[in-house]
């Protein structure tokens, strides 16, 4: 997965915008307003960082050793950075989707209505 292809799957997702609130290298994307992936488009190679599960991001390090680290400048128990490009594109969409599940699972009861209420 390229850095094109992670962005269309991204925003493919129900209430996702990006943005460039850091600086104009660094790609975020949110789910109403809640970072779930973040991205260096300058990245000779697609790398993301991923909210995941503290026991699922275990795991996942230990398993795919140098393509799942603890996530770089994140909160290393709640974030992976994931070398998207390196991975089969279907695990690399369910990191994706793990990730926008969590954040929408720590929304209030008030924001998941609204981001049920949205059209596709």
């Amino acid at each position: 997965m390229n850095i094109e292809e992670l962005r269309h799957y991204c925003l493919s997702q129900k209430g996702v915008t990006e943005s460039f609130p850091f600086d104009d290298k660094i790609l975020v994307f949110k789910v109403l307003e809640k970072v779930f992936c973040l991205t260096g488009i300058e990245n000779e190679i697609c790398s993301a960082n991923l909210k995941c599960d503290p026991t699922y991001a275990i795991e996942l390090r230990e398993e795919y050793g140098d393509l799942i680290r603890p996530g770089f400048h994140m909160n290393k128990k709640h974030w992976n950075t994931v070398i998207v490009e390196e991975l089969d594109d279907a695990f690399a969409k369910k990191l994706i989707d793990h990730s926008y599940d969590m954040v929408v699972k720590g929304m209030t009861k008030k924001m998941r209505s609204v981001l049920e209420n949205l059209s596709s």
